[in-house]
């Protein structure tokens, strides 16, 4: 990943926006006002990596689960991922507008764990029972103080406070402008021109209109001149004020990470949760019973989102396997013959279903498991007929043109060109097939030399036609095939 001459490799890469479910644990890190998703990975040559997300460190994984979330990758190793029961569950999620409901299902199923492991506590020994207790306590008294909102306030604040120095430089030059201490600024020009206007306005009424606009203005620049020292009065009137705000949004990440919570109002939810519980017990409730009720209204939960996940599976299965294979038909893998089969499984995060994709590339073979069936040619047509029918807004496809030609490659060409109609479409191809139906054309190519590097250039129409006469063969090629 990193050249000969090179410490280390860096990527950074901006997205739109998604929301915070999609974002994950990242949502935290998310600076107020910010309008896009701006992810970053650097690797040293030493092994070590570091993983960013608007310039913040982050964890590595939860970097990768965003830009999974976001980015449809197809390529000699994303193309593995269709063996991954996970992926083709998700996949399948994706199609059936699930997955918001399996999100759902992955925190019920914390939760009740959480409820599950809290029982197990109360129910083995009295010590672990009074250490229950203590939890409950400390995450109450952790908690007390903080209201709802308040973490998304400080973060607007803290954004503000950190631009303390545009926003003086700003509002002051603003006030030069207009009320100068030692000059006449704009407030006194405006003045200057009224009284010159007023006298006369009885002598010629169409003045009247230009006297009047002048003293509104007036007015409204001296308003605002007594706004603008306000405002500059309020930047210089708690000076320590930022270093507030920073420990009190790091003693909120604290509290975050210390009991679990992927957001601030799943942190004050724990908090409710946990008085709540101790309010029972004060009042004479058998804990133990307390947990139970608890764990039995959790399992209750992830058994309800397992069955909505499961009839929208049901649901969605077969007409997911009829739009792969439709495609698969336009890109000429045989028949297009593509099933989806919904097993039951054991209950977890995601469900108490796996999905099975399968496929009969060539007619009179039993059907077989993607992974296993396909090959690496027929394993790319693959996941680009899945990708056509279940992308998202951004798919990157790398060598999709693996093991085809001819006929197969204008038909793939064709479906990447129909699909970037909706979506932002990356491919890199070796075929002139492919690379002629882009909008846009990046040649890529290694440089000799001492170290030997890599160029990445946009080409204009003249160099575009260059580069597809050279795909094809060369110029002196193309010619011998007119003749």
């Amino acid at each position: 990943m990193i050249g000969a001459a090179a410490d280390e490799a860096y990527v950074e890469a901006e997205l739109d926006l998604p929301d915070d479910e999609a974002l994950g644990e990242l949502a935290g890190l998310r600076p107020d006002g910010e309008h896009a998703l701006v992810l970053a990975r650097r690797i040293f040559a030493d092994g070590r990596t570091r993983a960013y997300a608007w310039g913040r460190s982050a964890a590595r994984e939860d970097v990768a689960a965003a830009i999974e979330a976001q980015l449809a990758m197809s390529g000699q190793f994303e193309q593995r991922r269709l063996a991954r029961p996970s992926y083709q569950l998700a996949t399948l999620d994706s199609y059936a507008g699930a997955a918001g409901t399996a999100g759902a299902a992955r925190r019920a199923w914390r939760e009740l764990a959480d409820a599950r492991r809290a029982h197990d506590v109360l129910t083995r020994d009295a010590a672990a029972a009074a250490d229950r207790l203590d939890e409950l306590r400390t995450l109450v008294a952790d908690t007390d103080g903080l209201a709802p909102g308040e973490e998304e306030e400080l973060r607007a604040e803290r954004e503000r406070l950190r631009h303390v120095t545009d926003l003086a430089l700003a509002a002051s030059s603003a006030l030069e402008a207009i009320a100068p201490d030692e000059r006449e600024g704009g407030a006194d020009l405006v003045a200057a021109a009224e009284r010159a206007v007023a006298p006369l306005e009885t002598i010629a009424p169409e003045l009247a209109a230009a006297g009047e606009a002048l003293r509104v203005a007036e007015l409204s620049l001296r308003e605002t001149t007594i706004d603008l020292r306000r405002f500059l009065d309020s930047l210089e009137a708690e000076p320590g004020r930022l270093e507030h705000v920073e420990a009190s949004l790091q003693r909120i990440a604290g509290l975050r990470r210390r009991y679990g919570a992927s957001t601030y109002e799943e942190l004050l939810a724990s908090a409710e949760a946990a008085g709540a519980e101790l309010d029972a017990i004060a009042g004479g409730q058998d804990p133990v019973r307390a947990a139970a009720e608890v764990l039995a209204a959790r399992q209750a939960e992830v058994e309800r989102l397992h069955r909505e996940l499961h009839e929208a599976r049901q649901e969605a299965a077969p007409r997911f396997a009829g739009a792969v294979a439709d495609e698969l038909v336009g890109i000429g893998l045989g028949d297009g013959e593509f099933h989806v089969e919904l097993r039951e499984a054991e209950p977890g995060p995601s469900g108490a279903d796996e999905a099975v994709f399968s496929v009969r590339p060539n007619s009179g073979l039993p059907f077989g498991p993607v992974a296993e069936t396909a090959s690496g040619g027929e394993l790319s047509r693959i996941a680009l007929a899945i990708a056509a029918v279940g992308g998202g807004e951004t798919m990157v496809f790398d060598e999709i043109d693996a093991g085809i030609g001819g006929q197969t490659a204008h038909a793939v060409g064709e479906t990447l060109r129909r699909l970037a109609a909706r979506a932002q479409v990356v491919t890199i191809t070796h075929l002139p097939q492919i690379a002629s139906l882009a909008d846009r054309h990046f040649r890529v190519a290694k440089i000799p030399g001492d170290p030997t590097h890599t160029r990445i250039e946009e080409l204009d129409r003249d160099e575009r036609r260059e580069e597809l006469e050279r795909m094809l063969g060369g110029a002196d090629f193309l010619a011998a095939i007119r003749e």
